[in-house]
């Protein structure tokens, strides 16, 4: 599974932005996906996830209200809708995919991952 994300820019703070990754294979739909985020100096953490039927997602605590992930099973397509952001948002964000069928939010659980965008939100 190769997966590319697109979508990173810099803004300032308030503002929204759409990220997208597009993911290849027939498989899309059969995968759980995630949104992770690395800032400088820091681990990788969890944003946001997604059940492999949209169905079911969740946020971490900071991304909550703010944060909201989607899919397209037809376009083989993930996307992160992020409002109000703020500079603590500032980070690479990395699409990655999980053949488990429980959502995870862990890296280690995750077995594909995109190169990664970068966000720069401004104060």
């Amino acid at each position: 599974v190769l997966l590319v994300e697109s979508g990173g820019v810099s803004v300032q703070a308030g503002g929204s932005l759409r990220l997208s990754c597009a993911a290849s294979g027939r498989t899309f739909s059969a995968h759980v996906m995630g949104w992770f985020r690395q800032a400088p100096g820091k681990g990788r953490e969890f944003v946001a996830a997604i059940s492999r039927g949209g169905g079911s997602t969740y946020y971490a605590d900071s991304v909550k209200g703010r944060f909201t992930i989607s899919r397209d099973n037809a376009k083989n397509t993930v996307f992160l809708q992020m409002n109000s952001l703020k500079p603590e948002d500032t980070a690479v964000y990395y699409c990655a995919s999980s053949v488990s069928a429980v959502v995870r939010t862990t890296t280690s659980q995750y077995d594909y991952w995109g190169q990664g965008t970068q966000v720069t939100v401004s104060s």
